[in-house]
């Protein structure tokens, strides 16, 4: 085969899937209206069910809606049987996943629930299947064009079902403003818990913090330096920014040292600030441009103001060892 060809066959896969997914839209109804609605006002937990391809993509769903605050979890509908039913109670949701809708293993936990009256919602490609039949609100996937060469792989299928219910979790989070700080509550680890910090989440603050009375001399500033190993002193006036000394400032005016040289004379008067909810990452994208190794954080009521009150410093290190890249 001509590797030119493996371009070619990529494209056409995408193409046809790109194509095809275009028709979820038709789902977009009061049976979709029914089942956030259902969602939204749900007591329990939300769980997913599937087998095979429709198995996985139920998991990964799940693992979606619980990212978001939703609790959820998946249900094997083949382990269901030896004692995982057990689970699942009245309050909470079944959604489950059949492309086909007539997979013989979920028989069982569709009787469990209908017993127990436990609302089911039902994502399947045909409207006469077992499962639709067996589901309290029934959304029906449209026809689709599978995008390998025999037309038969779940490919598009599989796409679209993913899509539906990434479609029903971000929905949900709509309706709930879900905002990035709660977000960051469910994903604290990883690349996207670090891409959600912010300055005040990171910042060195209180007693920790290398901060003199602007009235002090020389060899306080030096002291204080020393003590906290943040490479700055910040010099207030009634817990409002004054100016700042550097360990670099410090060391060159050491030849005109007097202990009670005043700070004033050499300490930056304008230094750096940003506001407490700047993200980490833009902190230190500042940072390497101005090529400093601190930034000065106050509260976002304070940041237009000219006196700017104190509540924490953001070092380099810190924004290094929480993963900001």
């Amino acid at each position: 085969m001509n590797k030119k060809n493996y371009i070619s066959a990529a494209k056409k896969t995408a193409s046809i899937q790109i194509n095809e997914l275009k028709k979820i839209n038709k789902i977009f109804n009061t049976s979709f209206i029914k089942a956030v609605d259902l969602i939204l006002n749900c007591k329990g937990k939300v769980i997913f069910a599937g087998i095979g391809k429709s198995g996985l993509i139920a998991r990964k769903i799940s693992a979606t809606f619980s990212s978001v605050g939703i609790p959820s979890f998946f249900c094997d509908p083949a382990q269901a049987l030896h004692g995982d039913m057990g689970q699942i109670e009245k309050k909470d949701i079944l959604i489950i996943f059949s492309y086909s809708g007539n997979t013989s293993e979920l028989t069982n936990m569709l009787k469990y629930a209908n017993r127990y009256r436990i609302k089911i919602i039902g994502v399947a490609s045909k409207p006469d299947s077992i499962l639709l039949k067996a589901s309290d609100i029934k959304l029906v996937l449209p026809k689709v064009k599978e995008a390998d060469i025999t037309g038969m792989v779940p490919t598009t299928s599989t796409t679209i079902t993913l899509l539906l219910g990434d479609c029903l979790a971000t929905t949900v989070m709509r309706q709930r403003k879900f905002s990035k700080e709660k977000f960051k509550v469910f994903h604290p680890g990883g690349n996207i818990g670090s891409s959600l910090l912010l300055a005040k989440d990171i910042m060195v603050k209180g007693k920790k913090m290398p901060t003199i009375n602007y009235k002090k001399g020389f060899k306080e500033a030096l002291k204080v330096m020393n003590q906290k190993k943040l490479g700055i002193v910040v010099i207030l006036n009634k817990n409002y920014i004054a100016g700042l000394v550097t360990d670099g400032d410090l060391r060159r005016e050491i030849k005109n040292y007097s202990n009670n040289q005043n700070l004033n004379n050499f300490m930056r008067k304008s230094p750096l600030v940003v506001n407490e909810s700047m993200p980490a990452a833009k902190a230190l994208a500042i940072m390497n441009e101005k090529k400093i190794t601190s930034l000065l954080v106050v509260q976002n009521k304070n940041f237009i103001k000219k006196n700017k009150k104190l509540i924490g410093i953001i070092h380099i290190h810190s924004l290094l060892e929480n993963g900001i890249k």
